[in-house]
């Protein structure tokens, strides 16, 4: 767990409020405020500096970083096997559900279950996240993300850094979000889906596979629509990056002789490329791409085919 400053201690010197109820076993850092009809039960550890608004409950073994802020109503852990564990700097939004027990049938009442959260995170209110479904997995979510009002990460995902979730982003379980992907509002995404970094993924899109990485996806059943050009430029990505990666794509989903080549062929085609092969974005796109084919994967996103006038 990571300290806060001493100076900010001393300024901050905590208080209890009267009417919250704070179990003798918990562990309270320095600085830490608890309001009123607050709980925090028997195994919890709050990190130094933090503050837990009206009506704000900590459950289970739940250990939350320094500074983090947990607004009226939310919930934080379960009185379950398992653990919960939130790094610093978070914030935790009204009413919002984090780290209790999985919707999923095969959950065995009983099996440890776990949570991780990273540093930095807004999560928003009424959103929820649960833990993993089986001891052996884990649910994850990384540093730096921006998860908005009535979002839904379900057991098992996988979530990295610096992420955007719009509204009512919805993902089922084991799904796999890799760093910069943004959502749009309103969106599904089926079990076992990959998002590739730096994609975004457009309002009401229903995802039912994968979506490699730098691409647009949108439309009730996502369907690839080429690069998410804008999401590129705003990453630092070149121009000569962009050109590059904008080729490859064209090769790949545009060919004008696309019905006498398979999608095989045409990755071959760009991976021997004498200039993109040697350009490391294409590359990654191209192994995103071949990943999404392998057996225990779901395949891409259709895509429209283009045919030229």
């Amino acid at each position: 767990m990571c300290f806060a400053d001493v100076s900010e201690v001393e300024e901050n010197p905590g208080f209890i409020h009267p009417s919250a109820i704070v179990h003798p076993n918990a562990v309270i850092g320095q600085g830490v405020s608890i309001g009123p009809f607050c709980t925090v039960g028997s195994s919890a550890k709050l990190g130094n500096a933090c503050q837990l608004y009206p009506g704000s409950h900590i459950f289970g073994d739940t250990e939350i970083g320094d500074r983090c802020i947990i607004m009226t109503g939310a919930v934080v852990g379960d009185d379950l096997p398992g653990r919960t564990v939130i790094g610093c700097n978070n914030v935790i939004g009204h009413h919002a559900v984090v780290g209790l027990k999985c919707q999923d049938k095969k959950y065995k009442m009983g099996d440890e279950c776990f949570l991780d959260i990273g540093d930095n995170n807004e999560i928003r209110e009424y959103a929820s996240i649960h833990r993993s479904s089986k001891s052996t997995e884990r649910t994850v979510i990384g540093n730096n993300n921006l998860i908005m009002g009535s979002c839904h990460i379900a057991h098992d995902c996988r979530v990295g850094n610096n992420i955007i979730f719009a509204n009512n982003t919805l993902l089922a379980g084991h799904v796999v979000v890799e760093d910069y992907a943004h959502t749009a509002g309103a969106i599904v995404v089926h079990q076992f889906c990959h998002i590739g970094a730096f994609s975004f993924v457009g309002g009401g899109s229903v995802v039912s596979q994968d979506v490699p990485k730098y691409m647009l996806v949108t439309g009730e059943r996502a369907e690839l629509r080429g690069l998410n050009l804008e999401g590129l430029r705003r990453n630092g990505f070149s121009s000569k990056e962009i050109r590059s990666l904008r080729t490859a794509y064209g090769k790949i989903f545009m060919p004008p002789d696309l019905s006498s080549r398979g999608i095989e062929e045409r990755l071959a085609e760009v991976e021997q490329h004498e200039e993109l092969a040697q350009i490391p974005a294409v590359c990654l796109m191209l192994q995103s791409i071949r990943d999404s084919f392998t057996e225990i994967r779901r395949g891409i996103c259709k895509f429209r085919h283009w045919r030229g006038s």
